[in-house]
């Protein structure tokens, strides 16, 4: 090997270093990511009310019923559909009461659906302004809840449309309560409407007993 050779070999040895350095880093930023994101992920189904197999029937719902859409109501409407234990809300617009029966109907027939709440408004569909507004009071009434500290924040889903704020969640009366009223205090709410799943107070402490006891 020549002496010019030997110089660049020995450039290059601390240049591949470097760069494989590098590589493994960004490979351990990347895993530590989905550790962490896998860790919170995991937090967050655990500390649901719902079975882990009930939480995933609700995302399948939820997408059976999105492709449904398209057929149902198409651009004469505007359907959203939330889903918590098997129990769907129905909100939005739809053309008449026709068109508000059938997406029942359909919606119903999903594999999985255990009660629908049908609260579809014969009304043309909202506005851009209007569904920002209400994701912003969704995201307000999030926040107010996770405030407070008598309730469990992860126990409800919050669903707002035209400035009414609808609560859902596998909570007790008391729990309920409470969280209409943290509702009903943010700016932009028009109202407040309960699509709880109720449970009893032992049925609560219970639940609290089993998140407390530590993992085998």
């Amino acid at each position: 090997m020549t002496k010019t050779g030997t110089i660049l070999g020995r450039m290059q040895r601390p240049l591949l270093l470097i760069v494989a350095g590098g590589a493994l880093m960004t490979s351990l930023s990347g895993c530590f990511g989905l550790i962490v994101g896998g860790a919170v992920g995991g937090t967050l189904a655990a500390s649901d009310r719902r079975t882990f197999g009930a939480q995933t029937e609700d995302k399948s719902i939820a997408v059976k019923g999105e492709m449904k859409l398209p057929n149902l109501v198409g651009d004469a409407g505007h359907v959203n559909i939330a889903s918590f234990n098997r129990r769907v809300l129905l909100t939005g617009e739809v053309r008449d009461q026709a068109m508000k029966d059938l997406v029942q109907r359909e919606i119903a027939a999903i594999e999985g659906v255990a009660q629908v709440t049908n609260e579809l408004e014969i009304l043309g569909p909202a506005s851009y302004t209007s569904r920002s507004n209400d994701a912003l009071i969704t995201t307000k009434v999030k926040a107010s809840l996770v405030d407070m500290r008598d309730i469990s924040a992860t126990s409800f889903k919050v669903v707002t449309e035209r400035g009414i704020v609808y609560l859902m969640g596998r909570v007790t009366q008391r729990e309920g309560t409470i969280a209409s009223e943290v509702a009903r205090g943010v700016s932009g709410v028009q109202k407040v409407v309960k699509v709880f799943e109720y449970i009893s107070e032992d049925e609560w402490k219970q639940y609290q007993s089993s998140q407390a006891q530590p993992a085998s």
